[in-house]
């Protein structure tokens, strides 16, 4: 098991991970998911379940406890597709038995029909307790619900390091990229570049970037780019607007408090530590209008 980010495509993630990479469905990954990754992978497909329609989207869904909160109910509800005339939705009901929980490997939340008592019970009682946070991740395919059977909604069990798979052997999943100065990306579980840029130096300077060039702009609005070197403290060596190189000498539009800003915002960024590899180039984001 490697720790990585995942996506598919840029409708989910990227998301914090652990995965074997030799683990594949038709060359797709199986990620294993933290708690925190699998409540933001909720928030993102219940998004696309409000934009594009339930019928169409797998939700994620998070129930909350604690170990020592009394048996809950809880009701899961689709919504009419945005498109649709029909105005018909769809619900399943997940009971709880926090207390159980640890006990039964996950096995003590069920998944039923939302019948009137279920839901009259999912209203009377809450939550509560003190002990230790739990939590149940339920995955609800709502295309197939209405087929009734075990496939349409499960309760996602946890592994031995308590990390839920999640669309595991199911769901398009490949690794998350992070880009490279040089314009190369890379997965995100590789540390550094060929070009001898780190994964950090990469994030950092992508966060950066967009100070540097609002110093730069303020005495040259139409720059679009640096190089810089560090084999020492990071210094910017060229400033470019598109093809053409401005000046950094006497007769240029830069003062050296100028300069030295920009370099003080690129040392912040990386600290002391140089970049292998020679100069390299830092491309600044559209200037906002």
């Amino acid at each position: 098991m490697i720790e990585t980010r995942v996506c598919i495509d840029d409708t989910l993630g990227p998301l914090d991970c652990k995965l074997d990479p030799t683990n594949r469905w038709n060359g797709w990954l199986s990620p294993h998911f933290p708690l925190d990754s699998a409540r933001q992978l909720s928030a993102q497909t219940l998004q696309r379940a409000r934009e594009d329609g339930y019928d169409s989207v797998d939700t994620i869904h998070v129930i909350e406890g604690c170990e020592d909160s009394p048996d809950t109910v809880h009701i899961i509800e689709s919504r009419p597709a945005r498109y649709s005339e029909d105005d018909e939705t769809m619900a399943v009901a997940v009971r709880v038995k926090w207390r159980d929980l640890d006990r039964s490997a996950g096995r003590s939340a069920t998944i039923a029909d939302a019948t009137p008592q279920a839901r009259k019970a999912a209203r009377r009682r809450k939550p509560g307790g003190r002990g230790a946070r739990r939590a149940v991740i339920v995955h609800v395919r709502w295309q197939y619900l209405d087929e009734g059977g075990d496939s349409a909604a499960n309760v996602v069990r946890p592994d031995r390091d308590g990390l839920f798979p999640i669309g595991g052997w199911e769901w398009a999943w490949h690794f998350a990229a992070w880009w490279c100065l040089c314009g190369s990306d890379q997965e995100w579980h590789t540390p550094r570049c060929e070009c001898g840029v780190t994964r950090d130096q990469a994030l950092a300077l992508e966060e950066a970037a967009p100070r540097v060039g609002a110093i730069l702009r303020r005495l040259a609005p139409e720059a679009t780019a640096v190089v810089f070197e560090t084999t020492a403290a990071p210094r910017i060596v060229m400033v470019v607007a598109g093809p053409t190189e401005l000046n950094l000498g006497d007769g240029g539009p830069f003062d050296t408090e100028t300069l030295g800003e920009a370099d003080a915002a690129l040392h912040a960024a990386l600290g002391g530590d140089p970049i292998e590899g020679g100069a390299h180039w830092l491309r600044f984001p559209p200037a906002s209008r």
